[in-house]
């Protein structure tokens, strides 16, 4: 049965992204500059993050003043109702400052601790998705109407398309490429988006086979998850754990597993 709650945080995610996502595209300055920097001297913040961000948690208070926040940029409420919102403002904000097209906007609801709502619109592809737990996964762009979403056909792992990211601390980001490199021939080929929300949205769409990246954090990967999942992906951290900070992976079922594996064994994860 469809749950009234649902369809109601749904309606008001869609509608907040919907509104960021035109401020991003519509609003963007040419001159637009870094206005802070977080892990690194190249993890940026430019000020529509920033804006973006109040726009969306502007709207979710005078809808749902009791709800929980929890926003990439430091919004951050504990809330009463049991329901808490989820939120990257621009997720893959190097792509938006370079003026590339790969940036979503990622809103997700959680209840008691499991989301049940995500969405994740691109701007610049024209695309929104979306998915309510239990309910499939969706999708509106160039095509007529709404989209149900399904991953692809299980394929061999070198068959496979898969996408990653690299994190902004050097360190790190050389391990990542140590543990590409070991992967890219075991693979049909990597894909390096920008954007872990519209990789997620990716693999829910038949787009690519699979996508695993270290050092996500909630906001990045709550939407997308969800919707990959409701796609009929398979998502998970390392074995018998859910996606984390330490490894995100999704895939379809013949890929998941086995990418699972290699990444585990190659060390891709981190405690």
């Amino acid at each position: 049965m469809t749950d009234p709650l649902h369809t109601d945080l749904l309606d008001l995610a869609q509608e907040a992204a919907r509104r960021a996502g035109a401020l991003l595209r519509d609003g963007r300055p040419a001159d637009l500059a870094v206005a802070a920097t977080k892990s690194s001297p190249i993890d940026v913040v430019t000020e529509m993050d920033i804006a973006a961000e109040k726009l969306i948690t502007g709207l979710i208070a005078e809808h749902r003043p009791d709800d929980g926040i929890l926003g990439e940029e430091g919004a951050a409420t504990e809330g009463t109702s049991g329901v808490r919102w989820v939120i990257d403002p621009l997720d893959g904000t190097v792509n938006y400052l370079y003026g590339l097209p790969t940036w979503a906007v990622s809103i997700a609801a959680e209840q008691d601790g499991e989301t049940v709502v995500g969405v994740v619109t691109a701007p610049m592809r024209g695309e929104t998705f979306h998915a309510v737990r239990g309910r499939g996964a969706w999708a509106t762009g160039a095509w007529d109407g709404e989209r149900r979403l399904a991953c692809r056909p299980a394929a061999p792992l070198e068959q496979a398309l898969v996408s990653t990211g690299f994190n902004y601390v050097s360190d790190v980001r050389a391990h990542q490429a140590d543990v590409a490199q070991r992967l890219i021939p075991l693979l049909r080929d990597i894909r390096r988006g920008g954007s872990a929300a519209v990789d997620l949205c990716d693999v829910a769409a038949g787009r690519l086979d699979g996508y695993y990246e270290r050092g996500l954090h909630p906001w990045d990967l709550a939407a997308g998850d969800l919707i990959a999942r409701e796609a009929g992906a398979l998502t998970g951290g390392r074995p018998g754990e859910r996606p984390s900070g330490a490894l995100a992976v999704a895939g379809t079922p013949g890929v998941f597993e086995p990418l699972q594996r290699l990444l585990e064994d190659f060390g891709a994860w981190h405690d």
